[in-house]
């Protein structure tokens, strides 16, 4: 059954496999370029948690301005966050020059499993992705789609997150020795394509006579999921303060650690996922309110005021005065451009 689900796979794949700036077509042999692993490690980073679409704008600025490694290692850390600006999860990029950083030193990306894993910010699923599809080494890639896949063809029926012991297991029972890169990302196509979370394409998947959850009747009910959280709603205030008749806008960075670490951004109240900002102004004047911007965090919902004034005292704290008609190129997180957008209407 292993070999004839992971071959089976593998035809489909070659005939299927969808067409990435970062991949190398099915059934090749690995690129002989020093910046392959490269490639595959800012892919596989840029996709979690983020869809393909808006991934490949981003993929393909960082390979352009930044076209290996060394090259990232040795970029300033605020342009690397400005151009990562709108992707969201902003501790993958601080995670990404700390692991750039330490690629360099070393001289290159390690080929194995357990040595991926050591390197800053790659857990379980980069690293086994990282080593399959950049070294061609067998590993278990489990990813979202591969574990609706498993939970699937294999009728696991426990709950998630418990689920994933199981669903690991019997991923690796079916992995194969050979075509290790191939065959985790038709796992991937597979999942997003036609396993898909809602109204799976059964009809059209190649492993439907092997999926147990098929045969039940009702894949779509697989993997089990938790009941969900209600999501708390917090409040803040962000500040547009400008000077030179609107010329000008202060911006801040972000501090390293915490929401929208290391980001440039309007300065605020102190909101976080935890907790609501005091509202306290960061300096006297008649401020004036332009609205609010909603913004939606993995475990939380923002209302964020929008406050303006226009000063020409100083504005206490570190930070820097950036021109509003440059305030595109400023690499604001997503919120804060956000609530550049309502104080520009």
């Amino acid at each position: 059954m292993t070999a004839s689900i992971s071959d089976t796979l593998l035809a489909w794949y070659d005939a299927h496999a969808r067409e990435l700036p970062w991949r190398n077509p099915p059934g090749r042999a690995l690129p002989d370029d020093p910046a392959w692993p490269y490639r595959v490690w800012l892919s596989e980073v840029m996709l979690q948690q983020t869809t393909v679409a808006a991934v490949k704008p981003y993929f393909a600025k960082f390979t352009t301005l930044w076209p290996t490694v060394e090259a990232l290692a040795a970029a300033p850390e605020d342009e690397v966050m400005a151009a990562w600006a709108g992707l969201g999860y902003y501790s993958r990029a601080r995670n990404l020059m700390k692991c750039a950083r330490a690629v360099a030193e070393r001289g290159g990306f390690p080929s194995t499993e357990a040595e991926l894993r050591a390197l800053p910010g790659l857990g379980d699923y980069t690293s086994a992705a990282v080593a399959a599809i950049a070294f061609g080494r067998r590993a278990v890639v489990v990813d979202a789609n591969v574990e609706r896949v498993v939970a699937r063809l294999f009728a696991i029926e426990e709950p998630l997150p418990a689920a994933r012991k199981a669903i690991r297991a019997a991923a690796q029972g079916i992995t194969p020795q050979t075509r290790a890169g191939d065959y985790a990302q038709a796992m991937m196509d597979l999942g997003a394509q036609t396993c898909t979370t809602r109204d799976p394409r059964c009809l059209l998947c190649p492993l439907r006579e092997a999926c147990a959850a098929r045969a039940a009747g009702d894949p779509e009910r697989l993997p089990v999921k938790p009941a969900k959280k209600v999501v708390p709603e917090r409040r803040g205030t962000a500040f547009w303060i400008t000077r030179g008749q609107g010329a000008e806008v202060w911006l801040v960075t972000r501090p390293d650690k915490g929401m929208l670490g290391g980001m440039r951004a309007l300065p605020d109240d102190g909101w976080s996922a935890q907790g609501d900002g005091s509202g306290a102004v960061p300096l006297a004047g008649e401020w004036r309110s332009l609205g609010a911007v909603r913004h939606g965090f993995t475990h939380a919902h923002l209302t964020l005021e929008v406050k303006a004034l226009e000063t020409g005292a100083a504005v206490p704290g570190e930070g820097q005065w950036w021109p509003v008609s440059r305030i595109a190129e400023a690499g604001l997180a997503t919120l804060f451009a956000k609530a550049a957008a309502l104080a520009l209407v």
